[in-house]
């Protein structure tokens, strides 16, 4: 399967990965720093600025067999031969489960101070509902005494793609709106133990990713080729489970637990920045985003996303959309790259997407273009349009072929000029006020990286997969003096 499915078709897919076509306000909670940067530091971020980087528990974990841990659809999925690229799976992947400690002490000399990181639904719940496994969070409350110890704050995911294989095989995974009440269920349970440590959650991580690419297109796992109507069906049982979950942790957690969705925004960028293409991406970006992001902070479909899905439209209730769109504390953006440059244009629409040239540059992944501008609008126009007030951006970073020289490192500079350029966008936005409080780079280290095995490399430090040794590469340097002095290079 991976053999038909090219580089470029993903870079394709990727821009229409959150397209179930996105007004009212996000119920978003005052929170975060809001100081003003030092005008007179060039490149500086607003003091408290809250720096970090990510990993997912699939994706580092291993351990996939110890402690009564369920089998996810990941597991199955990497194990089915042709799905991933250099034919592995993650069953040991970076051995985070036993390393963690060291892991943390990378975590720390970076300097930042927090971390987001995922747990892992089928260690809790291995059959997805029922009796937890008592042993199930034991890692993590281990992963949180260590975090805190070294002063790093934990931000924790709860759905990070590791779906129980037990609930797909019951119900058909996130078909069923039995798995968006099990969630709830999960995200109470956890809320319950972890709340005393961890004070911020984030619900679903890139539902615009794992609907259409595990359900639709049968990229992802679970590997089904559903139709439209059927995803937009699974897309609305995801964003139902985030609902349920937001309800979950604000009754079982510890007063003051803030929860936000992570979501991969179609990012939509002006491709000239005149006030009319700037109006027409704002549109742009609420029609794209409904089916996600904008039920979530609106509670309701817009009429553009229903009419485009026509019989296809995901069935719902009035109190469905209510649970969806429960008031949520801040919203995380997962941004890489853009997905669609726009222009004004005279169609019902208002506005038209141009298409990409060949030529366009893109990162060592081809679906990674580059364009630093996105970190700039994407942020700004989601803040204007549901009017956030706390966001963070919860993934951003790049792959890189990231070869050791003689002397044993790693000369990343294609990640640091890509960083560079991103970072320099992002303090553009919240010099102007855009409420960008946080940024979380992507990722902490390479690690197992979906369809792609371990031929992507993302992270910071090098992880020689063989003798699981970490080496710093010359871009945690570069991440470690932007950390310190809180500003961005010019």
């Amino acid at each position: 399967m991976f053999e038909k499915f090219s580089r470029r078709s993903f870079a394709r897919l990727a821009g229409l990965s959150a397209l179930g076509l996105a007004a009212a306000p996000a119920r978003a909670a005052e929170s975060g720093p809001k100081s003003a940067p030092d005008r007179h530091a060039p490149g500086a971020f607003p003091d408290g600025f809250l720096w970090g980087t990510a990993t997912s528990a699939y994706q580092i974990e291993g351990a996939v067999n110890e402690d009564g841990r369920g089998r996810s659809i990941w597991d199955t999925f990497s194990h089915t031969p042709g799905r991933i690229g250099d034919n592995s799976n993650a069953d040991r992947a970076n051995d985070h489960y036993h390393r963690y400690k060291e892991d943390v002490r990378l975590i720390r000399d970076l300097g930042v101070r927090a971390y987001r990181f995922s747990i892992a639904w089928p260690r809790v719940f291995p059959q997805g509902t029922g009796a937890p496994n008592p042993k199930g969070l034991d890692f993590y409350d281990r992963l949180l005494d260590e975090l805190l110890a070294n002063g790093i704050e934990p931000y924790a995911t709860l759905y990070h793609w590791d779906l129980p294989q037990a609930l797909q095989d019951r119900v058909g995974g996130w078909q069923s709106s039995e798995t968006s009440r099990a969630f709830g269920d999960y995200a109470a349970y956890v809320a319950a133990r972890l709340t005393d440590r961890v004070k911020n959650i984030f619900t679903v991580n890139e539902g615009g990713r794992f609907v259409n690419f595990g359900y639709g297109w049968g990229i992802d796992a679970p590997g089904l080729n559903l139709t439209v109507a059927e995803v937009n069906q699974v897309r609305h049982h995801v964003v139902l489970g985030h609902g349920l979950a937001v309800q979950a942790i604000r009754a079982s957690g510890r007063a003051g637990t803030r929860v936000g969705p992570a979501e991969n925004i179609v990012a939509c960028v002006p491709a000239i920045d005149t006030p009319e293409n700037i109006r027409a991406a704002e549109i742009a970006t609420r029609e794209l985003n409904s089916g996600l992001l904008g039920v979530m902070l609106e509670g309701k479909y817009t009429d553009g996303y229903l009419t485009f899905a026509g019989a296809a439209a995901p069935k719902f209730t009035a109190e469905e959309l209510k649970i969806i769109s429960s008031p949520i504390d801040f919203v995380g953006l997962n941004i890489y790259a853009p997905q669609h440059y726009v222009v004004a244009s005279d169609r019902k629409s208002g506005f038209a997407v141009l298409p990409f040239p060949d030529s366009f540059p893109h990162m060592d992944s081809e679906w990674l273009r580059i364009g630093p501008e996105t970190i700039y609008w994407a942020p700004r126009l989601a803040a204007k349009i549901w009017n956030i007030d706390t966001i963070y951006i919860s993934e951003n970073g790049t792959s890189s072929s990231d070869k050791l020289t003689a002397d044993g490192k790693v000369y990343d500079l294609d990640r640091i000029m890509y960083l560079r350029n991103y970072l320099t966008h992002l303090q553009r936005a919240t010099a102007e006020g855009v409420p960008v409080r946080g940024y979380f780079l992507w990722s902490l280290m390479d690690n197992f990286e979906w369809i792609f095995g371990y031929e992507k490399r993302f992270g910071l430090y090098r992880v020689d997969f063989e003798t699981q040794a970490r080496v710093a590469k010359l871009s945690a340097s570069f991440y470690r003096d932007v950390v310190a002095r809180n500003a961005i290079g010019i």
